[in-house]
């Protein structure tokens, strides 16, 4: 048993040339959401360089791989998202992006990379394996509905009795993990209001209803939600980040103006009363001005949950596994993630990793166009995927 430690630990060293190379040539060639052909068939073609593995395309711009041992058991889902953004790189690396406007700024390069790591070590095991191992890379992560949902309704999950997600957070040092029991990060939803009133010229307004003042109020008022109208110990962040008013002119009052934003709660209870609330003041404020209003609510990603006993094991993984112990405590992010959709279908567990490292200047924080990731997080990356696949299925 040792020994086989021992070997599989080195599988892991050995590898992480490949996973570097994988990601590099990744970042490089980045796809933005629903777009992701060349990245799939780039892990479609590596995955069948492996040999041993079951490969699919559930949808066009995704990659199932089954690694089927040689004992029967369980089915254990890895996940993978391949996705990049619409954002301009501004690092000057040597593998920075060919594609103008589009980066991977936010790691996903490399979560795909260190899942194509593990299913290279895990091929190779694939007689001590007892029960399946389903490798899913995942497209279109940052755009709803998002891929996961995809995957879900085509079939991926059928059979998978758990699943395991990881991802590379900038902010956290390298060398330490964060593994939550229950909530990991937030219902995800936005929301669209437009107010009518009665335009007309700015030295009249006795004869206008002037929606700008009226979204002002509503603007100001949608605040007493998380101030005043939810429990204090619920977390909720109600953030109004467009207001789109008038043609520009300096002397007229515009008929309509439209507030845009988006809603981050834990729970659904916090969110239906912030429906609920948002309806009651946009109508109250409206009303008592003579305008009319929609509000167009729309639920996004739900909240990723950590199931207790698969997380349990995760946990365990990393402690016997790890020389020091790497966890760290931290609340659940406000952030949104559609690990969701199959969270929400089988118990799964979502881990972040640190790849931040003051020392090196990784320090920018996702989404930005200095984003970047410590390479020496890979290997946590990969380590925290075998060991769980030996843990559960071993």
């Amino acid at each position: 048993m040792v020994q086989q430690l021992i070997d599989v630990n080195r599988s892991i060293e050995s590898v992480q040339s490949d996973v570097i190379g994988w990601r590099r040539y990744l970042h490089m060639h980045p796809e933005i959401s629903f777009q992701e052909e060349k990245t799939a068939q780039f892990v479609y073609e590596t995955l069948q360089s492996f040999g041993n593995l079951e490969i699919s395309r559930p949808t066009k711009t995704s990659v199932v791989a089954r690694l089927i041992g040689g004992q029967p058991g369980k089915v254990l889902g890895l996940r993978g998202d391949m996705d990049a953004l619409a954002i301009h790189e501004e690092n000057d690396f040597e593998f920075a992006s060919k594609v103008p406007g589009v980066m991977h700024a936010c790691g996903h390069d490399a979560h795909t990379a260190m899942l194509l790591g593990t299913a290279k070590i895990l091929t190779s095991m694939k007689e001590s394996i007892k029960g399946e191992v389903r490798f899913v890379f995942q497209h279109a992560e940052e755009i709803h509905p998002g891929g996961a949902q995809e995957m879900v309704k085509a079939g991926v999950l059928d059979g998978v009795d758990c699943m395991i997600g990881v991802h590379l957070i900038s902010t956290i040092p390298v060398g330490k993990i964060v593994l939550n029991y229950g909530p990991v990060t937030a219902n995800s939803d936005r929301f669209d209001i437009t107010i009518k009133g009665k335009g007309g010229h700015a030295s009249q307004p006795e004869n206008a209803i002037d929606p700008l003042v009226i979204g002002a109020q509503v603007v100001t008022n949608l605040q007493q939600i998380v101030a005043r109208n939810a429990n204090p110990q619920d977390k909720l962040v109600l953030s109004v980040t467009n207001f789109q008013a008038g043609l520009g002119a300096y002397n007229v009052i515009p008929d309509s103006v439209k507030l845009s934003g988006s809603v981050r709660s834990f729970g659904e209870d916090v969110r239906e009363l912030t429906v609920r609330s948002m309806e009651r003041i946009v109508k109250g404020i409206t009303e008592a001005h003579g305008a009319t209003y929609e509000l167009d609510y729309r639920y996004g990603y739900g909240s990723v949950i950590n199931e207790e006993n698969i997380t349990k094991l995760v946990e365990e993984a990393i402690l016997e596994q790890w020389d020091e112990n790497p966890l760290l405590e931290m609340p659940a992010l406000m952030g949104g993630e559609d690990f969701s959709a199959f969270s929400n279908e089988v118990p799964s567990c979502f881990v972040l990793i640190g790849a931040g490292n003051e020392e090196k200047g990784i320090t920018y924080p996702h989404h930005h166009p200095r984003f970047t990731v410590d390479e020496d997080s890979f290997k946590d990356g990969v380590k925290l995927f075998v060991h769980t696949v030996q843990k559960i299925l071993g």
